[in-house]
């Protein structure tokens, strides 16, 4: 049995971390259960969304030439319901929330998932 990361990054996700990082500095993740932009995960400055009892801490992802780690929340409602998937953080062309810090860039974050192997 293999220690599986519950989520994960693509390519094009990781280059876009590494640019946000340079111009924001150390970045998180919220992933919420609301309706449409608010079930995309957000990037925002660390600390700059409060995460409290109702989230969940599922991931703090290594991204290379970034010093820290990217924690990736998710609220305790939505994990309940993806507790089951693995998670793939990836980029797509088009604007998202107005809250992310990818919106100014012509991009989104969006999650792909997976069924994950126990």
């Amino acid at each position: 049995m293999t220690d599986v990361a519950p989520v994960e990054l693509t390519d094009a996700a990781a280059d876009l971390l590494r640019r946000l990082s340079r111009a924001h500095g150390p970045l998180m993740f919220h992933q919420s259960g609301g309706c449409c932009d608010g079930s995309a995960p957000m990037c925002y400055p660390a600390g700059e969304f409060r995460t409290g009892a109702s989230d969940v801490l599922l991931a703090e992802l290594r991204v290379p030439d970034v010093a820290e780690p990217v924690a990736f929340w998710m609220s305790r409602s939505q994990y309940e319901l993806w507790s089951h998937t693995r998670l793939v953080v990836d980029v797509v062309e088009g604007r998202g929330s107005g809250f992310s810090l990818e919106a100014p860039e012509g991009v989104r974050f969006l999650i792909r998932s997976h069924l994950a192997s126990k």
